[in-house]
């Protein structure tokens, strides 16, 4: 963004973290909200990036995922995964830096359906939905049945959307290498009340607000921009504060992917047919590079900087 319009920005966002915190500290009625809000969340290993493609595409996706990062598959299964009609090939990708539920719908995909970005497993499904909904969610797909479970898809301010899940059988899945981050691009409008709204559902905690984060990490070089990242037992999420003015793909990413060596990923990545849409750069803390893997999958997959 350009300076000015970045001073703007910053000064036009809503409520600051540290202003709300002094405000909760002081009202009954958030305090009391907090606290009767339990934990829900299982573990960082047992949340996935949703990805839909196109039913010619899956096993080219598949092949060129586990190329890249390793890992095994699920048996591939016919399903149906809505609360209504329809018919899916669904599959787990379990990586070491993070998991993907796949599905290449044969039928229309029913509404909200393809537009959430992630999932979360919660310990039980209807506390979890109370908790989103107490916490400013708004619940878009009222809690159903699956071939395995419960689901629910809610949306928190600023229009993100997330499935959560529930299993009859409690999974058990190996702890991630290194966590996945969910990647958020929102307005100056609408970024703090996600943060309160998601950080009251996940009792996670704000790691870093950074008001002026290179804004090369958003495809705008010499610019800033304000970055937020927040932990919490569902993992990983950072949140791009902007104008909205994004070079393509930036906004299409909806993971981060931490690996040891960039470079060496990228390789194994590019022979497995994955495009690199941007070339490897540093910025701050991290060497970063966006993907496009078969199918139309956007990934951001980076490296930590050496200090």
């Amino acid at each position: 963004m350009r300076s000015k319009i970045a001073a703007a920005l910053l000064s036009s966002s809503l409520l600051s973290l540290g202003a709300f915190a002094a405000m909760a500290a002081h009202s009954p009625s958030a305090a009391v909200r907090s606290a009767a809000t339990p934990p829900v969340a299982v573990a960082p290993q047992y949340d996935t990036t949703h990805v839909y493609v196109a039913p010619a595409d899956v096993d080219r996706f598949v092949a060129s995922f586990l190329a890249t990062f390793g890992g095994t598959s699920t048996r591939q299964v016919v399903a149906t995964v809505t609360p209504t009609p329809s018919s899916t090939t669904s599959q787990l990708l379990q990586t070491p830096v993070g998991t993907v539920s796949l599905f290449g719908f044969t039928t229309p995909v029913p509404h909200p359906f393809g537009a959430e970005r992630n999932g979360l497993l919660v310990r039980d499904l209807d506390q979890a939905v109370a908790a989103a909904r107490a916490a400013g969610a708004d619940v878009l797909v009222a809690p159903f049945p699956d071939p395995i479970g419960r689901d629910a898809v809610v949306q928190w301010p600023g229009g993100v959307n997330t499935q959560l899940y529930w299993h009859t059988t409690a999974p058990s899945y190996a702890a991630f290498r290194t966590l996945p981050e969910n990647r958020v691009y929102l307005s100056p409008d609408r970024a703090d009340a996600f943060v309160r709204s998601f950080l009251a559902f996940s009792h996670g905690k704000l790691v870093d607000d950074a008001r002026q984060a290179p804004g090369q990490e958003i495809g705008r070089p010499g610019e800033h921009y304000r970055r937020i990242r927040l932990l919490s037992d569902f993992g990983k999420t950072t949140v791009a504060v902007s104008d909205g003015h994004l070079p393509y793909p930036y906004g299409r990413d909806t993971t981060g992917y931490e690996v040891e060596d960039l470079q060496q990923t990228l390789d194994k990545a590019k022979a497995a047919g994955v495009q690199v849409l941007v070339a490897p750069f540093a910025a701050q803390d991290r060497r970063s590079a966006v993907v496009e893997f078969p199918g139309g999958y956007v990934a951001e997959i980076h490296s930590p900087l050496a200090h």
